[in-house]
C-alpha cells in the first residue's frame, strides 16, 4: 500500500534506543492520525505532529492499525483527483 507523504515533514527527532532509532511514524505503539489533501492522497500522520498546511484531519487520535485500516478501504484509487478529473471519470 502506498501511503502520500506531505511535502511538509514534521520537525521530529528520532529516539535512540540502543545502537537503533526510532521513527515516529512506525511507531505500533504511538497515537496518529489520518490526513487527506485535495488530491484525495491519504497519509498516515504521528498525532503529536503539526497537520501541515494543505491537509486535514479524516481520522482523529487512535492506534496505527485503526489508521492503516481506514486508508486501506477508502483508498482504492491511487490516482490523484486532478488526473481522474483529466481523463473525465468518476472517481
Amino acid at each position: 500500500m502506498s501511503i502520500a507523504v506531505p511535502a511538509t515533514l514534521p520537525s521530529v527527532e528520532f529516539i535512540s534506543v540502543g545502537s537503533l532509532m526510532s521513527n515516529p511514524f512506525e511507531d505500533p505503539d504511538g497515537t496518529y492520525l489520518v490526513l487527506i489533501n485535495e488530491e484525495g492522497q491519504y497519509s498516515l500522520w504521528p498525532a503529536f505532529a503539526d497537520v501541515p498546511a494543505g491537509w486535514a484531519v479524516v481520522v482523529t487520535e487512535t492506534n496505527r492499525q485503526t489508521c492503516l485500516d481506514y486508508i486501506e478501504e477508502k483508498w482504492t484509487d491511487m490516482r490523484p483527483l486532478s488526473l481522474v478529473r483529466q481523463m473525465g471519470e468518476a472517481r
